[in-house]
């Protein structure tokens, strides 16, 4: 059976296989995602490339049991909590969101079964914790990027900001990272607003935002909502620059943002512009193998930031599950604890979106060569210098 659909199959068959529990020569991955709801443009091409990771490991069958969280916390957990009880899986791959993904941080810890992170937040992951020490996390954290976002207001000449985010950890994080960096580079940060990833008006945040006349605005979201803010602001005439996050680089925020999103300026993975990298960049060449492989599957320019990070915990675990198997086989304690061991042990790994060291304090590990600017233009991404 080729790979794709075999993994497929896998996916639709995850309660039966939970039911039977895990066997001593196959690795068990759960993964949890977010295939539906609000955050359904993240969890959908990272459900698709569960479908293309690797079925076999150091001789070992890898199988993979996908469950939908829908964005929501208390599904994650339940979710969680299956996967762990009755698939006995080995590792977890999940969520797609903040929110989700910070409810799951004690069900790893009390289960002593690592987590590998899709979501964005550092607090994830720092400050560093008994808890936190089963997490490891695949997206950029936002210090990182916020830097970026920063470094190039003061190039550009922008002196003072406005902040619209989600009102949840997400938000909450990228409004702690925007104001320790404008404040290191002089970028005075005035109007704070916050909303929610359902909401459909931010009609009363984008007017209190506007009454100021920022030089530039950031908008903290992710997915399809993040395009709200952005699209309120294009039609009430503001000139100013406007910011996102890596959270909103997938094709569907192009898709619902259209011309409102023209000129937006973001840092992302490199993997969002693989193409267009310089052939010196050490990144270029796993991320184009990914936005190949993907695309053969699902399309030409389907690929996605997001599903990438999907890709890059495969990665991880390729290298990890060969080192694990020396301490214990799968299913058991001891392969869990050496798993964990193995990828906090993980040296200078090449991923699609950067190369990672991890570290007892560290559990991303990426540096700035997991970053790069971009721009909107003609409805496409586009790398700047």
């Amino acid at each position: 059976m080729p790979r794709i659909r075999q993994a497929a199959v896998l996916a639709a068959l995850a309660l039966p296989l939970l039911a039977v529990g895990a066997s001593a020569d196959t690795v068990h991955v759960g993964v949890t995602l977010s295939a539906t709801g609000p955050a359904a443009s993240l969890g959908q091409p990272e459900q698709k490339t569960v479908a293309l990771l690797p079925t076999q490991i150091a001789g070992q069958k890898v199988e993979y049991n996908v469950l939908d969280d829908g964005g929501d916390s208390t599904r994650g957990v339940a979710n969680m909590r299956k996967l762990v009880d009755d698939g006995q899986v080995d590792v977890v791959i999940g969520s797609s969101i903040t929110p989700v993904s910070m409810a799951l941080i004690g069900v790893a810890a009390e289960k002593k079964v690592p987590l590998l992170t899709m979501s964005a937040s550092a607090r994830l992951i720092a400050p560093m914790d008994p808890q936190r020490q089963w997490v490891f996390k695949l997206p950029q954290n936002d210090s990182l990027m916020a830097d970026a976002i920063v470094e190039h207001m003061a190039r550009h000449g922008v002196k003072t900001l406005a902040f619209i985010g989600f009102n949840d950890a997400y938000g909450d994080s990228w409004l702690a990272e925007t104001t320790r960096a404008a404040a290191a580079r002089g970028v005075q940060l005035g109007s704070v607003e916050r909303y929610s990833r359902t909401d459909t008006s931010v009609t009363g945040q984008v007017l209190k935002v506007l009454a100021e006349k920022p030089d530039a605005v950031l908008i903290a979201g992710s997915g399809t909502p993040a395009a709200l803010p952005q699209k309120a602001l294009k039609e009430r005439g503001y000139k100013g620059h406007v910011y996102q996050t890596h959270g909103a680089a997938n094709n569907d925020f192009l898709r619902v943002g259209g011309k409102d999103v023209e000129g937006t300026i973001l840092p992302v993975g490199p993997i969002v512009v693989a193409a267009q990298l310089p052939d010196s960049n050490p990144v270029k060449k796993v991320a184009l193998e990914y936005v190949h492989r993907y695309e053969a599957a699902n399309g030409a320019g389907s690929v996605s930031a997001f599903g990438a990070h999907a890709w890059d915990s495969g990665l991880m675990l390729e290298a990890a599950i060969p080192v694990a198997l020396k301490a214990g086989r799968p299913g058991t304690p001891e392969f869990r604890a050496a798993l964990r061991d193995a990828l906090e042990g993980l040296t200078n790994l090449t991923l699609s979106h950067g190369i990672t060291t991890m570290t007892a304090d560290d559990h991303n590990g990426f540096d700035q060569r997991a970053r790069v600017m971009i721009t909107i233009q003609n409805g496409a991404w586009k790398l700047l210098p």
